[in-house]
């Protein structure tokens, strides 16, 4: 049983289980009927995506400092009681089933599901690689 940290839109590897969309906004120009059925997602869940103004940060970030400034920023966001008690959850979840979450960002170094993939890893989760 694990969590697979994944691209959106990528083909589901064997196993994957129920795919949860961790993204502020649905893909552009995807009818919502075919999500699941794409491989975005099956459940969205925007709890746990930067907000507005944090997602700019990491969108701008031309260098590791504007880089890190992000990744404190956003974890400063998921540290807020409703997105900490997602990721206990989530984390908890992890040692009895398999599911994946992710974002659409290409490179996940410049993402903020490698900051989730951290966060997830200190609260103990089954990761898979």
């Amino acid at each position: 049983m694990a969590i697979r940290i994944v691209r959106l839109g990528t083909a589901r590897k064997p196993g994957e289980g129920l795919r949860i969309g961790t993204v502020r906004r649905p893909p552009r120009g995807v009818p919502k009927e075919r999500f699941a059925a794409d491989d975005w997602y099956d459940v969205w869940y925007p709890n746990l995506s930067p907000s507005p103004p944090v997602m700019q940060m990491a969108l701008q970030a031309k260098d590791d400092k504007e880089w890190a400034a992000f990744v404190r920023k956003f974890k400063a966001e998921m540290a807020q009681p409703d997105a900490s008690r997602s990721l206990d959850l989530l984390a908890a979840l992890s040692h009895g089933s398999h599911f994946s979450m992710g974002c659409y960002c290409e490179n996940e170094s410049h993402c903020h599901r490698s900051v989730l993939r951290e966060l997830l890893q200190q609260r103990g989760a089954d990761i898979a690689a």
